[in-house]
């Protein structure tokens, strides 16, 4: 998106860039964070530039596209491994999480000390990102709490599908088969939402009614939670006021 400070902005595309007469501009540059289909603007990150003209913009013929990365980029790191509770985890670098292209979730495929792994990275509610670390890959790569991982991670487009938990399973399999087909024809990374907006609570009466609403909305044609924090930390037994808790 471009902002003329002083009013319209002339111009005419020259080549492959597009030149602007002289004046003072900002652009934003947006990292969206959810998918193509459906941004999040709550999660996005937005920097911004300013250039004194004429000159061209770097990259303007490509802003209305930048939905997600132009390129794959493997961003890499050292972590160690640390238990809350009952979980094993990474908490990502703050260089490194800054590379990924949302402060939400993000599907990723990577080694972890040379192991190949696929996952869903997690927000921990200050614009960083963890890893959760289950027992089948603790055990592949031979991890416990204080070792050290060399991580690699790549984000991908096709993710992964989440375990849905057995009360709203249990629900949809009740449900009118619109909603079961809705539930079908929804990306998994909106199956993703819908999970994480159920778990994220110990209170069992508020989760029934969270799975009570997740029918009620799709009824309504709703594909996604709505009024919902993408980028905190949602895992009950992790977080506090939105956010990561420190390693016990």
């Amino acid at each position: 998106m471009i902002v003329n400070d002083g009013g319209a902005v002339p111009g005419q595309l020259v080549g492959a860039e597009p030149v602007v007469s002289r004046t003072r501009i900002r652009a934003t540059v947006v990292e969206a964070a959810r998918s193509e289909d459906h941004p999040d603007p709550r999660a996005e990150r937005v920097t911004w530039r300013s250039w004194t003209w004429p000159g061209t913009v770097p990259g303007l013929q490509n802003m209305t596209t930048m939905s997600q990365s132009t390129a794959v980029t493997t961003v890499r790191f050292d972590a160690t491994a640390e238990t809350i509770g009952k979980t094993t985890l990474l908490r990502l670098p703050e260089k490194a999480s800054k590379k990924l292209p949302s402060r939400g979730q993000v599907a990723v495929q990577g080694t972890i000390d040379g192991h190949r792994f696929q996952t869903v990275l997690e927000p921990d509610g200050g614009y960083g990102h963890w890893m959760r670390l289950d027992g089948k890959l603790r055990k592949t790569a031979a991890l416990r709490a204080g070792d050290t991982a060399t991580v690699a991670v790549e984000p991908v487009k096709d993710w992964p599908e989440p375990s849905v938990p057995q009360d709203l399973k249990s629900a949809l399999a009740a449900a009118p088969q619109k909603i079961q087909d809705m539930w079908k024809d929804i990306t998994p990374m909106a199956r993703w939402e819908w999970v994480r907006w159920v778990n994220a609570t110990l209170n069992p009466e508020t989760r029934q009614r969270r799975v009570e609403v997740t029918i009620s909305k799709m009824q309504s044609g709703k594909r996604r939670p709505c009024c919902f924090n993408l980028a905190g930390c949602t895992d009950p037994n992790l977080t506090k006021n939105g956010k990561l808790i420190a390693s016990t």
